[in-house]
């Protein structure tokens, strides 16, 4: 009687298993693709305030697009859209300056790409205040 009961049991562990990995996989991608998200924000992050800076102290938009790029390392700089505002013929001592950044991350899972789509924009946008 135990004999039959063992040989009953024996596919159940690979009927566990391909009913729980799809789900692991799922999870394991979508961390995957959530930290490369994650990552380009921070990146686009950094680069706004860099460029913002730049432009505080004085640099023209020629100067700030440069720096911008320079600082945006890991991300495509043709991918990278950059917004100056004011323009630099208007800028005056004590006013503020704002540079946004965005950028398209492309997901390349799948199944991930069907949930948030084929890309998401990524954007920050950095005032200070020129010196």
């Amino acid at each position: 009687m135990i004999k039959k009961v063992i040989r009953e049991k024996k596919g159940q562990a690979l009927i566990e298993f391909a009913f729980v990995i799809p789900i692991l996989l799922l999870l394991l991608f979508g961390i995957v693709e959530f930290s490369r998200i994650f990552g380009a924000e921070l990146v686009v992050t950094y680069s706004a305030r860099e460029g913002a800076r730049t432009g505080a102290v004085g640099g023209t938009d020629e100067v700030i697009r440069s720096q911008v790029q320079n600082a945006a390392v890991n991300l495509d700089p043709a991918g990278l859209v950059i917004v100056i505002n004011p323009i630099e013929t208007e800028r005056t001592r004590g006013q503020q300056l704002s540079v946004e950044v965005s950028y398209p991350v492309t997901i390349v899972v799948p199944l991930i790409s069907i949930i948030t789509g084929d890309t998401v924009m990524v954007g920050s946008t950095c005032v200070m205040r020129i010196e």
